[in-house]
């Protein structure tokens, strides 16, 4: 697993692709991870991941400076701890929360190691009994282990495999695997002398220095724990998108690459080790741009690296198979740039350009079946993966498999698409043309931007025309034959995330389908298909259930069309349900039932997986949000209060807080931005030479401050034409009254 391509201060993490209890330090190579075994059950494990396997991912930092878990096994819990310091020493803390069995038989392993492909220094741990310290020369310095007190026993084994088949077979009185040196050594403690407890690693040049580092760390008590990011209004939802991408953003040892995984419990598992599902990994690459820009670049490069040779990416690459005959909606355009306005990582563009470039062109080439402007999913003749060529392959691209508004489709094998103009594929398609084209004039490609704005003016008329259902007053997929399909979905909203749709329609959408109780509404927004559907009751996958990229592009479409009240519900909806699931068991579900919110109702939906925390997602996003349309916004509503923070904005790292009457943005660059104005604030830019924000129309009374580090001072300020007083006593703005929003622009001295 050695690889130097992350950055130092991610060096050391949870990589491995399943093991959520094991630390990984990829320069070198090295494991160290946990293990334990019951007496009472005859049972070793290595703690998997998963819910049923008695692991609870808690709070976590993405560079796994403070890292929590709990594990149970046997009926005895434990809470967990992984810590690291600034000085690289790394605790792995414990303390039992109940005993299954007497403590004397529970024993909890410390196990070390080295992978075998890394080409310097030893792979041979060695044991001290003198010291009671285990340690392995990397080439480049010693890595010592050491608790406060030593380990009951040291063992030496071949395998994991040698090592659970030594406790199930001679339990835990064996002694024939003690020693001083093996490539497996494990530190093995039992839970009547050490039911809380810690041990530290450190890595120096010499093997006193790391020692002597140690003894000095094990005197610091753990430090407090984390506190959370997010509190107030939506309390817990930054926390909980950090966690569950934190959790799963692990090393593709086939690839030698870092990515976020859709879910630790079956991915490596199930598709050869590694599964790379197009439009997952496109989530999670935004969602993990709120705390790490990497985490945005690692995530594009392990999607744009499977580019197929016609041009498109493909639906799912994996260990074992290649879907190229099929993509997935292109919704990368539109994350690309969101997460371009973001950082201001000019190189996030240009890596994307000409891969987008080619995908955009490859659906216009590849699935307009009968030529009239309007596209269709479909499955070309290219590739040997699973299903290609059937109708299943077709609804595959769509993401939707099992949808019931495929159900009246055919593939037509002459031309490999289906005989449906889909609503959601055209919205996505207009969609990644419109921001592509900013991304070709950010770029200095200004032909390509034309084109681009040519074809996708000309998809956004056909979608306003064609797929608009006036009978029923609705956007619905429409058959070859004319036939609008009887089904409706969340995608119906989609028009409106690409500004397809006119204001008449929008309202019609949201008056007549998305606030109807039997269409979308509810307790539990959105179902995946209308409550008054027959296919709602199935309740698999498609068929009912409510899914977390619907909701947050229906809220995206809404916000787009200033439908504000209308997208609070849905992002109100959506924290309920994913919170309601968190809080109780630490679940970041596939789904939802769409009438009861649960994630764990059935046994086909993941309980860890990576893009249920786009619930959690449109939450922190009607408080601060980066989009195409409003650029940088923050939200303050008379009688909330919330802060959250530290996350990425385009001043850098920032945090948000509304206390009283009054929002407050404190940036990293040394700006902090005070303002009692209510309701939503957009294209904020925050510099130490200027503040401009866009403020809402409100009444006299509202007054804007601003502060910056180092003594620079505001100077000027004006309110669209209007030139302000400023006083520079307390850096304040009075704001007069206004009747629509205005442009607020604040330079500094």
């Amino acid at each position: 697993m050695s690889e130097r391509s992350v950055p130092d201060h991610r060096a050391w993490n949870t990589w491995d692709a399943v093991y959520p209890a094991e630390l990984v330090h990829l320069p070198s190579g090295v494991h160290v991870g946990l293990a334990a075994y019951s007496d009472a059950a005859g049972t070793f494990t290595r703690l998997p991941p998963g819910h049923r396997n008695g692991v609870t991912l808690g709070p976590r930092t993405v560079d796994a400076t403070d890292i929590t878990l709990d594990i149970e096994h046997a009926g005895t819990k434990l809470a967990v701890r992984l810590s690291k310091d600034d000085d690289d020493v790394l605790k792995i803390g414990w303390k039992t929360l109940a005993f299954g069995e007497w403590g004397l038989r529970f024993w909890l392993l410390v196990c070390l190691w080295r992978d075998e492909h890394a080409h310097d220094g030893e792979h041979i741990w060695s044991y001290d009994p003198d010291s009671t310290e285990m340690a392995l020369w990397t080439g480049h310095g010693d890595i010592v282990v050491r608790g406060p007190r030593f380990p009951l026993m040291a063992t030496f084994h071949g395998s994991f495999d040698d090592l659970k088949q030594e406790y199930e077979e001679n339990g835990y009185f064996y002694l024939a695997s003690r020693g001083t040196s093996g490539p497996l050594g494990v530190l093995r403690y039992n839970l009547e002398e050490m039911a809380e407890f810690e041990v530290a690693l450190t890595h120096a040049p010499t093997r006193k220095e790391a020692s002597a580092k140690l003894i000095d760390a094990l005197k610091v008590p753990q430090p407090e724990p984390m506190p959370a990011h997010h509190t107030g209004q939506f309390a817990g939802a930054l926390d909980a998108v950090r966690d569950c991408v934190a959790w799963n953003t692990v090393f593709d040892i086939h690839n030698k690459r870092p990515y976020t995984s859709l879910s630790r419990n079956w991915v490596a598992q199930k598709f050869g080790g590694w599964g790379v599902w197009l439009n997952d990994v496109v989530y999670h690459g935004m969602m993990g741009g709120l705390f790490d820009a990497n985490l945005g670049h690692e995530n594009q490069k392990a999607v744009f690296d499977g580019v197929a040779e016609a041009g498109n990416l493909p639906c799912l690459l994996t260990g074992n198979d290649s879907w190229v005959d099929r993509s997935q909606p292109p919704v990368v355009g539109f994350t690309t740039w969101c997460h371009y306005l973001r950082t201001g990582d000019r190189r996030f563009l240009e890596d994307a350009w000409p891969v987008l470039k080619s995908n955009h062109d490859w659906w216009w080439r590849e699935r307009d079946g009968n030529k009239n402007g309007l596209l269709e999913f479909g499955t070309s003749p290219v590739g040997t993966g699973l299903y290609r060529g059937t109708k299943l392959a077709a609804k595959d691209e769509s993401m939707m498999d099992n949808s019931p508004i495929h159900d009246e489709a055919t593939l037509m094998e002459d031309v490999h698409t289906l005989d449906c103009e889909d609503v959601a594929l055209n919205s996505f398609v207009a969609l990644d043309g419109e921001t592509l084209a900013h991304i070709a004039r950010a770029l200095g490609h200004l032909d390509d931007a034309d084109r681009l704005d040519r074809l996708t003016t000309g998809l956004k008329e056909r979608i306003r025309d064609q797929l608009w259902d006036d009978d029923r007053q609705v956007f619905a997929n429409r058959l070859w034959s004319g036939k609008f399909t009887d089904s409706i979905a969340p995608t119906s909203f989609f028009p409106l995330v690409c500004g397809a749709a006119t204001a008449e329609q929008a309202r019609k959408m949201v008056d007549d389908w998305l606030m109807n109780r039997d269409a979308f509404h509810g307790d539990h927004m959105l179902p995946a298909v209308t409550r008054d559907d027959p296919a709602f009751h199935d309740n698999v996958y498609w068929r009912g259930r409510t899914w977390p990229p619907l909701n947050f592009l229906t809220y995206y479409g809404l916000r787009r069309y200033g439908l504000d009240d209308a997208a609070r519900e849905v992002a109100d909806s959506s924290y309920r349900i994913f919170m309601a699931n968190w809080e109780r068991a630490r679940i970041c579900g596939e789904n939802f039932n769409g009438t009861s919110g649960q994630a764990d109702d059935q046994p086909d939906t993941d309980l860890f997986y990576t893009w249920g925390a786009l619930m959690a997602y449109v939450a922190t996003a009607e408080l601060s949000d980066v989009n195409p349309w409003q650029g940088w916004t923050v939200t303050r509503r008379d009688g909330e209060s919330y802060r959250m923070g530290p996350m990425l904005t385009p001043a850098g790292e920032a945090t948000v807080e509304v206390t009283g009457d009054a929002l407050t943005v404190k940036a990293e660059n040394g700006v902090t931005f005070t303002t009692n104005v209510a309701g939503r604030l957009h294209h904020l830019h925050l510099t130490a030479t200027e503040c401009s924000v866009f403020v809402p129309a409100g009444d006299n009374g509202r007054w804007v401050e601003l502060a910056v580090d180092g003594g620079a001072r505001p100077a000027r300020a004006k309110l669209g034409d209007t030139t302000l007083d400023f006083d520079l006593a307390n850096g304040r703005a009075v704001l007069p009254a206004t009747e629509c929003p205005m442009r607020l622009n604040i330079a500094i001295d």
